[in-house]
């Protein structure tokens, strides 16, 4: 059984994550597949001011931090939620992060991005950091531009036909993240042993 993390970023007032996190989740609803929607909302991380998780792994500052590091620890792989915030992500998710490290480490990460040129340059950045942690990052992405983002943004509630012509998008991450999520898994397992 693969234990997906499918990551909300942002915690803003009204936001649009809520949606493509349905559509995420519904694609991943399939036998073997776990699913845990971790929204950072849920968790009241502090600003991280304490030593390198590194050096010490798994020594939470707080129970929220580690109520949030056992839920990235129990996760085989992640998809992460993002829209582009001036070209970059969400200081909440960058903090949310710098509190771990071994519960990233060796474990595949995708992205689904939105916003103006479809989230492009804020997924770049997060491979660059997911490469740092010791993440397997995939090439498949889900970009979301305008033309989808519009209309399943203004649409009274979420409607999973507004994201109907990244169906195909999605089905390949998501093809992907679990043939990683299972050669790393399985690798882990035997270098544990």
């Amino acid at each position: 059984m693969a234990r997906i993390a499918v990551i909300l970023t942002s915690t803003r007032q009204d936001r649009f994550a809520d949606r493509p996190a349905a559509w995420v989740a519904e694609h991943l609803h399939r036998p073997g597949v776990e699913v845990d929607v971790v929204d950072i909302r849920d968790h009241d991380l502090p600003s991280f001011d304490g030593p390198a998780p590194l050096y010490t792994p798994r020594q939470y500052a707080t129970e929220a931090v580690a109520a949030f590091g056992r839920r990235i620890d129990a996760a085989d792989a992640f998809i992460v939620l993002t829209g582009e915030y001036n070209h970059g992500y969400t200081g909440v998710f960058k903090n949310a992060v710098d509190h771990l490290y071994v519960e990233w480490d060796r474990k595949p990460v995708a992205f689904v991005g939105w916003g103006n040129v479809g989230g492009a340059r804020v997924v770049e950045q997060l491979r660059t950091i997911s490469i740092e942690l010791g993440m397997a990052p995939i090439r498949p992405a889900v970009h979301i531009l305008p033309d989808v983002l519009v209309p399943a943004m203004t649409a009274p509630s979420y409607d999973p036909s507004l994201f109907s012509s990244l169906d195909a998008k999605l089905d390949l991450l998501v093809s992907e993240l679990l043939w990683w999520s299972d050669a790393l898994t399985d690798a882990r397992t035997e270098s544990a042993a």
